[in-house]
């Protein structure tokens, strides 16, 4: 069974050597570059058992994207500290969103709505929730969304594309981005808010899709490899009235 393995990080530029990844299961480290084979220099390494390779790599990659501690204690927060996030922020707020379906959505009355083939009726859904998302907006904050759809989409993910016009009506942006383009990409399988890029919170599912709870990240290289993760689903994502079109018209 092949290792679910994250990419840290890369000090190298464009082409992605030396580099850190991480086995997100044993905790593990792997780190590729250049292999080490002048036999002078070879010869004075300890411990090289057979079958091992020594490879080179410059100290600020193991500091920038190395793991800092040997067992990583969760910053776990209440869903209360998880939404006066969403007012102490300074300047964005940005989510990724790559579930096939969220338990929540479906015991609400605008899921019975959708799922009857209805129009939903979005007026009035979480006015408080709407209300504060304006006033923030208006303060010159900036909310955003990309979110992760399969081909064809499941019942969930058309739920959500019906939704954005309510969530752009409060002033947020959504986009979408095909699965195809995220895997292509490498983008993590993890919902998550970032905050003023500085700020990770991490939102974590059971198996039956249900929030469990919030973590946050603060660590700098963490962090980092979050906004990576960012950047490039910003790069394929496309506003959703045309995804939506694009779907439409069956492209």
């Amino acid at each position: 069974m092949a290792r679910r393995l994250r990419f840290n990080g890369t000090g190298s530029g464009v082409n992605g050597c030396p580099s850190i990844h991480e086995d997100l299961d044993t905790g593990e480290v792997i780190v590729h570059g250049p292999v080490l084979t002048n036999p002078d220099d070879v010869a004075q390494l300890r411990h090289l058992g057979e079958g091992e390779v020594p490879v080179v790599v410059p100290r600020e990659v193991l500091v920038d994207f190395g793991p800092k501690e040997v067992d990583r204690m969760p910053d776990i927060i209440t869903l209360d500290e998880f939404d006066r996030l969403f007012t102490r922020f300074e300047h964005t707020a940005w989510r990724l969103e790559t579930r096939r379906r969220y338990a929540s959505d479906e015991t609400t009355g605008t899921w019975a709505q959708f799922s009857r083939g209805k129009p939903v009726d979005w007026d009035g859904v979480d006015a408080a929730w709407c209300a504060e998302r304006r006033e923030q907006v208006a303060l010159g904050k900036r909310f955003e969304r990309a979110r992760i759809v399969d081909n064809p989409p499941t019942a969930g993910q058309l739920y959500l594309l019906d939704n954005a016009g309510r969530n752009s009506a409060v002033g947020e942006t959504i986009l979408n981005v095909w699965r195809a383009d995220a895997d292509r990409v490498g983008l993590p399988e993890e919902d998550f808010w970032i905050f003023d890029s500085r700020l990770v919170a991490l939102l974590n599912f059971d198996d039956a899709d249900n929030l469990v709870d919030v973590e946050l990240i603060r660590e700098p290289a963490a962090v980092l490899r979050y906004a990576m993760a960012r950047d490039a689903a910003m790069h394929y994502a496309v506003p959703y009235e045309e995804f939506a079109a694009r779907l439409a018209a069956g492209e």
